[in-house]
């Protein structure tokens, strides 16, 4: 997800379909837990603008994600150690730890770090613009401490949240840390505040029953596919 042209939260594959221009123009990546869907660009984008940059590229992430990027992806084995290259005291990527609540801001932006449950140590994001917020989940099953944080988001605008797995697969939902139409009906009913619903990790082959189960499952609670390019404001 791109925010304005300059952050990005997690880097998937969609990374991909940036322009060379709009990659040099991203300065900042918040990840929200070490599995590839979520980090797997963060070679190839280092790789591919690090020399055009003045200043490295900052990528924030909990110290076990951290660890877990430095011991398996950044190790010169998988992948060069940009971290340390070209020079150690001008690096083409640096990595900053941020601890779960924690809130970085940037240019006026505020993002903070929520609670995720998930197989690895994991965090969603809060973007608070000043005018509105948007929150993403990222990778999560039941989760009652982030409804309290969200709950308390006054100018909450956008949720976006997981789904993804079909009722059928409820219980690989549940052991895996996702949720399933089922399982995301419960964690909306926790939330106490208006917000504009999306639903991600939807996967393609089952997109349409999984739609469909979350419809009849959300009832009032409306809720729409994130969709590929999509803008939202806030």
């Amino acid at each position: 997800m791109l925010l304005d042209d300059d952050v990005l939260i997690d880097a998937g594959t969609g990374v991909g379909d940036l322009t060379l221009d709009e990659m040099l123009r991203i300065d900042h990546v918040f990840v929200t837990h070490s599995h590839l869907d979520h980090v797997c660009s963060i070679p190839f984008l280092v790789d591919t603008v690090g020399y055009r940059r003045d200043t490295p590229l900052t990528v924030y992430a909990t110290r076990e994600t951290v660890d877990a990027l430095r011991a398996h992806v950044f190790n010169n084995c998988i992948w060069p150690d940009f971290t340390m290259l070209p020079r150690p005291e001008a690096p083409y990527l640096q990595f900053r730890e941020i601890n779960q609540g924690e809130t970085v801001t940037l240019a006026g932006r505020k993002i903070t770090a929520l609670s995720a449950d998930h197989l690895v140590p994991a965090v969603g994001y809060w973007l608070d613009s000043g005018a509105a917020s948007l929150v993403f989940t990222g990778d999560t099953g039941p989760n009652d401490a982030l409804w309290e944080i969200v709950n308390r988001i006054g100018n909450l605008r956008y949720l976006i949240i997981e789904t993804a797995f079909c009722n059928r697969d409820q219980v690989i939902a549940m052991a895996s840390r996702h949720l399933c139409p089922s399982l995301l009906a419960e964690e909306i009913g926790k939330l106490r505040l208006p917000a504009e619903i999306f639903i991600t990790h939807l996967k393609p082959g089952d997109r349409a029953l999984a739609l469909s189960e979350v419809a009849e499952a959300l009832g009032a609670h409306r809720a729409k596919a994130l969709e590929h390019g999509q803008v939202i404001e806030f």
